[in-house]
């Protein structure tokens, strides 16, 4: 990426360059970004989607599923055209139409330790987008070992849950010190017998790519030792302490 932005540059991104906290200098930051998103669903389209519109140099796209039917009302890269191919291939190309400066690298398969370690020192941040807790602690204990920023989400029914950890700091906690049992924690997880709005994974997926860009540009406040719990069918929002364990892998 080129250390000066360009005329179409300065006018694609005017409004948020406006932005006293971004600015010229910030956008810089945002295109010269690296980040991963685990889970191209109902979390990572809007993620992906939000993110290549601000600018984001260099997207990782990380699944293995083909679009379904019951896909389309939550995951908004997709439509009915699209059935049975390939997400990470689909969703490339709909964000290339959306900023072709933006490169888009698909990895089409299912995360293991392996693969993912292959992969992800390549990039600055990771988001999970995932919808099991195995894999959610994989990606947890994999980015504690590189010292990664870890943004991850959850949805289940009308509710959402947003962690945001930075590894870099050794006194921050990690989502096991939340979910401390696979099996326990995957029914708050399960989309397909508990069901999920649509508008919730939009809504948590949004703000998973913006607490991203504030880590990126180092602004606001962050969610590091917090969960912001969300219940979207009473509009309730809280922040809740999240307190690391002694016994903890993070440790």
């Amino acid at each position: 990426m080129s250390s000066k932005l360009n005329k179409n540059q300065l006018e694609k991104y005017s409004r948020q360059i406006i932005l006293k906290n971004i600015g010229i200098l910030g956008q810089k930051k945002i295109s010269n970004s690296k980040v991963l998103i685990v889970g191209i669903g109902g979390l990572g389209c809007p993620v992906a989607e939000f993110l290549t519109r601000s600018g984001i140099g260099v997207i990782g796209i990380v699944d293995h599923d083909l679009v379904s039917l019951s896909n389309i009302h939550r995951q908004s890269l997709y439509d009915e055209k699209d059935l049975d191919k390939s997400k990470v291939k689909v969703a490339q190309k709909k964000l290339k139409k959306i900023n072709s400066k933006t490169k888009v690298k698909t990895y089409n398969f299912k995360l293991d330790r392996k693969n993912f370690i292959k992969i992800i020192k390549n990039y600055d941040y990771i988001v999970d987008g995932t919808d099991n807790f195995e894999t959610k602690f994989l990606i947890n204990d994999i980015c504690i070992k590189y010292k990664k920023i870890l943004v991850t989400g959850a949805i289940s029914k009308f509710d959402g849950h947003i962690f945001s950890f930075n590894f870099k700091n050794k006194k921050n906690p990690c989502l096991r010190c939340f979910y401390q049992e696979e099996t326990i924690a995957d029914d708050v997880l399960n989309c397909e017998y508990e069901g999920i709005l649509g508008t919730v994974a939009g809504i948590i997926g949004t703000m998973q790519a913006n607490e991203i860009l504030k880590n990126i540009l180092n602004i606001g406040k962050n969610l590091n030792g917090l969960i912001l719990i969300i219940d979207l069918l009473n509009i309730n929002f809280r922040k809740v302490k999240l307190n690391k364990r002694k016994k903890c892998i993070c440790n």
